[in-house]
């Protein structure tokens, strides 16, 4: 796999998933406009389709079951074995988990978030089941219900090939995320979007690609590497992407070849990135964002807003490379992704 930073290579393996963090922090991005949670503001906020200049804390009560929960469902596709995956000689039966808002119908379309989990991990890992539901899966559905993110599909996919421990070693996940793309475009998205009410009108891949606006990938950690990778090869089919404390290359240039080679331009996608300054891969992380926001060309812009540009980065204070943070990166980054449509 290419421009894998060494920093984040080595640091990643000595990593697993706890739940602690702190309760403290602020970003560094410079971004032009204070948005406060109060219901006026957020819907100033959705009007301009700005990012907030601070992180907001996931509310306490968030953790808890809502009023109005949304639902899981388990989804089974059909797909093909990662290393073989082009000569299709070895067929994989898997399972993602789809998480559909509450008072979802058919009759209305759906934009489509794609979550991809980190190391020692899998597709119950975020949002759980429909038995055993994470708090993250009620975080959304207190978001939605109080109307901090538009209503919308959330996919919790694996990368997993053979075995589901694959994403406990670290080498094979790297590669496994780099092939992640021919599962994703090919079976996964066509499995998700041929069931459920979404923009795209067919799931043939010019169907896909007409319909990308209304598509995001994020992930943490490992699913960060897993965005970056999804941005490099399925930018036709994505506009939205949520990596967080995950990076893939020190090198902005390449990182815009990448969009070049695309045929895409500045317009038309958003990066929304973050991590925490205790974080073990925060300096590799930001040093990629960096990267990129120096290439001269413009290929990638500081703003926060998708009129002004296409890339934001935040942080907190203190964070480190867990669930807490992980969750609340998510949390704000549904928060801007489509709330300024009408």
């Amino acid at each position: 796999m290419k421009k894998i930073t060494a920093v984040f290579i080595s640091v990643l393996m000595i990593f697993c998933l706890v739940a602690c963090g702190k309760d403290e922090g602020k970003q560094t991005m410079p971004v032009s406009s204070k948005v406060s949670g109060s219901t006026e503001d957020f819907n100033r906020r959705s009007l301009e389709n700005t990012v907030p200049d601070e992180l907001e804390y996931i509310p306490k009560e968030y953790k808890s079951p809502s009023e109005h929960p949304g639902t899981l469902e388990k989804l089974t596709y059909q797909t093909w074995e990662s290393f073989s995956y082009e000569e299709h000689t070895q067929k994989l039966t898997k399972e993602a988990w789809v998480y559909l808002p509450y008072g979802y119908s058919e009759k209305q379309k759906y934009n489509v978030f794609y979550l991809s989990h980190g190391s020692w991990s899998n597709e119950t890992t975020i949002m759980g089941t429909d038995k055993s539901p994470q708090p993250f899966k009620y975080v959304i559905d207190h978001a939605i219900e109080d109307g901090k993110i538009q209503p919308l599909i959330i996919v919790l996919p694996t990368y997993n090939n053979t075995s589901s421990s694959d994403s406990g070693d670290y080498s094979l996940a790297l590669q496994l995320t780099d092939q992640f793309h021919n599962e994703l475009v090919n079976d996964l998205i066509p499995a998700v979007e041929g069931k459920y009410s979404t923009y795209a009108e067919n799931t043939k891949k010019e169907g896909l690609a007409a319909s990308r606006d209304h598509r995001g990938f994020g992930g943490f950690s490992m699913g960060s590497v897993n965005t970056w990778c999804t941005f490099r090869y399925a930018l036709d089919y994505f506009r939205y992407f949520m990596p967080m404390s995950g990076s893939y290359t020190a090198d902005g240039e390449y990182m815009a070849g990448l969009v070049k080679e695309s045929g895409h331009d500045w317009d038309d996608f958003f990066i929304f990135s973050a991590s925490g300054t205790d974080d073990f891969a925060y300096s590799a992380f930001k040093a990629q964002i960096m990267a990129m926001g120096n290439v001269s060309d413009g290929t990638f812009r500081f703003a926060d807003s998708e009129t002004d540009g296409n890339m934001v980065f935040l942080e907190r204070e203190g964070y480190v490379h867990d669930g807490t943070a992980s969750d609340e990166y998510t949390y704000n980054g549904l928060r801007f992704f489509w709330n300024g449509q009408q």
